[in-house]
């Protein structure tokens, strides 16, 4: 009877040679297999990093649709789909008035801008030489001659030669792909998570969009003020060059902390090569343009969008820079939102469960 009951299947199984009986050892094997996996992870996103940040451009592409989309729901109820080809057609049609408007005007200032630059580098090396500095023409002469080229290139490419067409052709896609149906892809990702973190991967991601949204929207503002205001004052006073100036000056201001320098440091050369007095009346435009963006509007703006710290993201833009080059630079600033947003929704999500733990054996006691 009691081997009817206890029905033995089979000779005892030994111990293999993978097997691991220590309780303790089985438990930090476990920790190695999960650092090992998260390694694992982190060299596939660097190999795949050029994909994975043209995929967060297309979300940050996306926001600024849906941004539009928002905004422009508050005057038209109408369904979602056409407020954003609504959106998509007026972009469409600036950009288009925008080439119409400046183009040439633009693509002849972009043909002049590297030798004028240049022509004024070595002016200020002659000036330095004159006053006692001790710096060879030579030295200097190849890494001028490099960065004359990258300034070319840069020109060149805002005077409509865009050399990663692809790249942003794919932004653009998946970003009208995402913003046109966004809840899909939210519970596509979510439906891989377990159920118990649905809601909250949910919850966090809406609010990352809201601050993402924001954060674009005061980054269209500053890039609109500082580019009109640029353009405007330099043509009043006669500067050459004055609507590539203004253009060259907005699209700088979406990078914060590097791409004011960048544009002023252009726009005193350009200044310069008119004469001192158009030259100091360049540096008093960049100084007036850059203090009331940077005591008014960005203020006002932070108020509204994530309040980040300049050095974190000047810290993040050369690091990104580095990983992942141009669009690592580009969007560096609105991954960091993101990233802040995640830890302060993780962190009050921990101060929750720590004061109903703290509550619960309050209650117990």
């Amino acid at each position: 009877m009691s081997e009817a009951k206890n029905p033995q299947i089979g000779p005892p199984r030994e111990a293999g040679p993978t097997d691991i009986h220590d309780p303790l050892i089985r438990r930090e094997a476990r920790k190695a297999f999960v650092w090992l996996g998260v390694a694992a992870l982190f060299a596939l996103a660097v190999v795949l990093s050029g994909s994975l940040m043209v995929i967060f451009g297309g979300v940050v592409f996306a926001a600024l649709i849906d941004g539009g989309a928002r905004l422009l729901g508050r005057v038209l109820p109408i369904p979602r789909g056409w407020r954003v080809a609504i959106v998509l057609v007026l972009a469409a049609l600036f950009l288009l008035w925008t080439a119409q408007f400046a183009g040439s005007q633009i693509a002849s200032q972009a043909a002049a801008l590297p030798e004028t630059v240049e022509t004024q580098f070595y002016r200020a090396l002659q000036w330095l030489q004159a006053h006692g500095f001790d710096i060879k023409v030579d030295d200097v002469q190849r890494l001028a001659r490099d960065a004359m080229g990258g300034i070319g290139q840069l020109t060149r490419a805002v005077g409509g030669i865009i050399g990663a067409f692809t790249t942003l052709f794919l932004i653009l896609v998946l970003g009208i792909y995402f913003a046109l149906e966004p809840n899909l892809y939210r519970r596509g990702v979510s439906w891989m998570l377990p159920a118990e973190e649905r809601n909250y991967f949910r919850d966090t991601t809406s609010e990352m969009a809201s601050a993402l949204r924001r954060l674009l929207a005061g980054r269209l503002l500053g890039m609109a003020v500082e580019g009109v205001a640029t353009w405007l004052l330099l043509q009043i006073y006669g500067v050459p060059m004055a609507v590539l100036l203004g253009l060259i000056t907005g699209l700088l201001a979406f990078l914060p902390n590097i791409g004011a320098p960048i544009s002023g440091a252009l726009m005193v050369m350009v200044g310069f090569s008119g004469g001192v007095e158009m030259g100091i009346f360049t540096i008093i435009v960049y100084v007036v343009v850059q203090t009331v963006d940077g005591y008014v509007i960005v203020p006002m703006i932070a108020r509204k969008t994530v309040d980040l710290a300049p050095a974190l993201v000047l810290a993040a833009q050369l690091i990104m820079g580095v990983l992942f080059g141009l669009l690592g630079l580009i969007f560096a600033d609105p991954l960091v939102a993101m990233i802040k947003v995640w830890l302060e929704r993780s962190a009050a999500r921990h101060q929750s469960e720590d004061a109903e733990d703290t509550e619960a054996q309050a209650t117990s006691t």
